[in-house]
């Protein structure tokens, strides 16, 4: 930035040299026109920018072709030269506030407490929130070989401290050819062992289970949650655990009549087709009470929101059938449902407007039908009287033209059985 100041009087003495006229243009502007060169400084606010004509200031060149400066058309005058890219920099935007909760303050001598705007409600619906913790994951399992291992070694080991104590049945001992047992009665080491080898076989046999397709087993131990085993065929699990079997197949549930309106809020009554599956074990079955009953609830609860089609209706229930679809799918997932369709099968009239609506209905047929007759009618009428004219068969006038027009009617409405 540059600032202009003059202070010299009007009677002040101008420099020799070539004639320099200096007129103002606006606040701390200035302009001269300088021997064959053009120089002319412009200060907007304050600021003075130099155009140079042939020479580097506008001025004739001195010796040596080197530019000459031409002296300052008002004497004590002060001028900074300001680079180019500087006049056309862009200004900095200013950095955002940020704004704090606004406060309404009390008012003085009312003894009113400041109140603190609370945030405003979320829209839309709000979808059941359930334990982030609660998430289906695998359990723990063996192979049914370990459990049948360790059930027969507790099995021989029972064996054994029998033969060892001496309790062994004779006929036992014979079948199985073991020699006679040194001991003389059961004794405390005798029934260590007994305890071991027992506890070792109902170990290893209480755990067994089978692994069904189609079927996962939700594990918990005292109230909390171990995990789910989606295997297969032979395992061991241990025996503490509680075992609870969920069906993990793609199910179907047909509901019964379920109440509806359509589009103009004519009461209906809908049968209902749903096809779903449990996704997350853990979330349906500990994460709520009943899910099947949960997801007969949603079902009813977007019936009442989206109308349905009436019978004999032209669109059909398919656009119904998706608005239902993605609605009872988003109620359901965050219990571990997955829907895939709800779509209506069976659409009829409710018991109270069932006899007016099907009264309704048939005149709207009727008056169709009579509709589209009439329309045959007439298109017939009028193809037979073009075609007697054009050929020239008769020649009619006005009147015998209705008259004409009036008694092929007839005969086409009665050759339909139809009244005119």
């Amino acid at each position: 930035m540059s600032t202009t100041t003059s202070h010299t009087p009007e009677s002040e003495e101008q420099p020799e040299g070539p004639t320099a006229t200096a007129a103002p243009v606006g606040p701390g502007v200035s302009a001269g026109l300088a021997g064959s060169g053009t120089s002319a400084a412009l200060a907007g606010s304050g600021v003075s920018a130099a155009l140079a004509g042939p020479g580097a200031y506008g001025g004739p060149a001195g010796p040596g072709g080197t530019a000459v400066r031409p002296g300052r058309l008002i004497q004590n005058e002060v001028t900074t030269e300001i680079p180019v890219h500087l006049l056309f920099r862009d200004e900095p935007e200013p950095v955002p506030v940020p704004l704090k909760p606004a406060v309404v303050g009390r008012r003085q001598g009312t003894g009113e407490q400041p109140r603190l705007t609370r945030p405003a409600p979320a829209r839309g619906r709000v979808l059941p929130q359930i334990d982030p913790e609660l998430v289906e994951r695998p359990a723990g399992v063996l192979p049914g070989v370990a459990g049948v291992l360790a059930g027969t070694a507790g099995l021989v080991g029972c064996l054994a401290t029998s033969w060892w104590a001496g309790v062994l049945p004779p006929l036992a001992m014979e079948s199985l050819r073991l020699p006679a047992g040194t001991g003389a009665g059961l004794g405390p080491a005798h029934w260590a062992a007994f305890a071991g080898a027992g506890a070792l076989g109902l170990t290893g046999f209480g755990g067994l289970a089978r692994g069904r397709t189609g079927q996962a087993r939700l594990l918990g131990l005292f109230g909390r949650y171990r995990g789910t085993v989606r295997r297969t065929g032979l395992m061991w699990v241990n025996p503490l655990l509680r075992r609870r079997r969920v069906d993990v197949r793609l199910r179907h549930w047909r509901s019964e009549a379920i109440p509806a309106a359509d589009a103009s809020g004519v009461p209906l009554r809908v049968v209902m087709l749903v096809v779903w599956r449990v996704r997350d074990t853990a979330r349906a079955v500990l994460g709520i009470e009943d899910h099947e009953t949960y997801l007969r609830e949603c079902v009813e609860a977007a019936l009442a929101r989206v109308p349905v089609e009436p019978p004999g209706g032209t669109r059909g229930g398919a656009a119904a059938g998706e608005t239902l679809t993605r609605l009872v799918a988003a109620d359901a997932g965050p219990i571990g449902l997955e829907v895939f369709s709800v779509q209506p099968v069976r659409v009829e009239y409710a018991p109270e407007v069932a006899a007016a609506m099907h009264k309704r209905r048939i005149a709207a047929l009727d008056a169709r039908q009579r509709s589209s007759m009439l329309n045959s009618v007439v298109d017939s009428v009028e193809d037979t009287v073009t075609r007697l004219t054009m050929r020239g068969l008769v020649e009619l006038d006005d009147y015998e033209r209705k008259v004409l027009v009036r008694d092929l009617t007839v005969a086409f409405c009665s050759g339909r059985g139809e009244p005119v």
